[in-house]
């Protein structure tokens, strides 16, 4: 609780990220801490243990906040047993103050899918599903790895739609040999199943992975813009607006777990390599858990789980703020910038100015937006907030 460079008048909306980190299979793709859960069978007490005795360890960090949204990703959360997810909640109410329509977010694939298991997810106290579908082509599931077909995610969105008020589906596109024509089947198939959140994600071959090693062949850039503009056609044809560069939902269901993200909010990592981020009233610091999940639960139920306990230097701060905020269609307050950051906004100026010059913002007295360019040009437009 040391004294810090910052003065933040109040602290953000805190949030509770939980890391459940197996899966039936590693797709090739992915660069998120997932494991395999090969033949033998999953610790999932022993796990349930160390998030709680992780969890409790860090109590003193946020006594008396209230959790405004709690997101359970992975790996693959529905391998868990509705009844695991049932104690894994019994036990965070036991512990934290949620808000009375506190957001619970649980990570889902077809492939886990078992008839009314989505609905004893939801009698255990989960709000909110996030189904990981990618594509309803069999040939493009099979080259991205997936374990489920077509027929698995449809039946699996059927049953997320009898059992959740709101949900997500999570779809890919510009992937090895798609066509325009193809990525407007799958959103097009998506969009009948009337999602009231659509969250949909370039593929990108990162380091470290299968796909790394051997680099498919995806679409050309100019395609993959293509694929872009049609899709934030067809989506707001359905009602679905873009709110964020990655995500599009009818109104009254955005996620109030990736907006406090972007919002630049608190959250609180437990679990195998989760991460937080946690504002004190004269600084902000960024923690990371240990990343193997035999090893984390050794280390947790001793009471050191963390591994990384940083602070956000002031002259990062400006930067890692528009890496999140500038993701939003709507920008952010000027406000927000000074109120969860702690720094004046002089120290903006010449970032936003360069900004606007190239037409990547529009801002007035009080908000920044990105422009559709700006949206378009990520990259280009964070990297001017970047520090020497």
């Amino acid at each position: 609780m040391r004294d810090g460079t910052l003065r933040l008048a109040a602290l953000p909306p805190l949030s509770l990220y939980i890391h459940l980190p197996w899966c039936l299979k590693k797709c090739p793709y992915c660069d998120f801490n997932s494991h395999e859960v090969g033949s033998g069978a999953m610790p999932e007490q022993r796990y349930l243990d160390a998030l709680m005795a992780d969890l409790e360890a860090a109590l003193p960090l946020i006594w008396g906040r209230t959790v405004h949204s709690i997101f359970i990703g992975g790996g693959t959360p529905s391998l868990f047993s509705p009844a695991a997810i049932d104690r894994l909640l019994s036990d965070i109410r036991a512990r934290l103050r949620l808000e009375a329509d506190c957001e619970i977010t649980l990570e889902a694939n077809p492939g886990t899918f078992e008839k009314d298991r989505f609905r004893a997810f939801r009698s255990a106290g989960v709000t909110r599903l996030s189904i990981g579908v990618q594509s309803f082509n069999d040939e493009h599931l099979r080259a991205l790895g997936r374990v489920h077909d077509r027929a698995q995610a449809l039946a699996a969105v059927e049953e997320a739609a009898q059992s959740f008020e709101t949900f997500n589906l999570d779809l890919m596109y510009a992937l090895p040999g798609q066509t325009l024509a193809e990525l407007e089947q799958d959103l097009r198939q998506a969009l009948a199943l009337r999602p009231p959140h659509l969250s949909i994600y370039h593929l990108t071959i990162e380091p470290n992975t299968f796909f790394a090693k051997f680099p498919p062949a995806i679409p050309e850039e100019d395609l993959a813009y293509d694929m872009l503009d049609r899709i934030t056609e067809l989506s707001l044809q359905a009602g679905l607006q873009r709110y964020e560069v990655s995500a599009y939902a009818q109104a009254g269901h955005r996620c109030f777990h990736n907006l406090n993200y972007w919002q630049f909010g608190d959250y609180l990592g437990i679990g195998a390599g989760a991460h937080s981020k946690l504002s004190f009233a004269h600084r902000v610091v960024r923690q990371v858990r240990v990343r193997e999940p035999k090893l984390y639960m050794e280390r947790a139920l001793a009471g050191t789980a963390v591994t990384q306990d940083t602070e956000i230097s002031r002259a990062d701060l400006p930067f890692e703020f528009m890496l999140n905020a500038l993701r939003l269609s709507d920008g952010f307050k000027l406000t927000d910038f000074t109120e969860r950051c702690g720094l004046p906004l002089s120290v903006l100026q010449a970032g936003l100015a360069e900004a606007e010059s190239k037409g990547l913002i529009e801002r007035d007295l009080v908000q920044v937006r990105p422009t559709a360019r700006g949206l378009d040009f990520l990259n280009d437009l964070q990297a001017l907030f970047l520090t020497d």
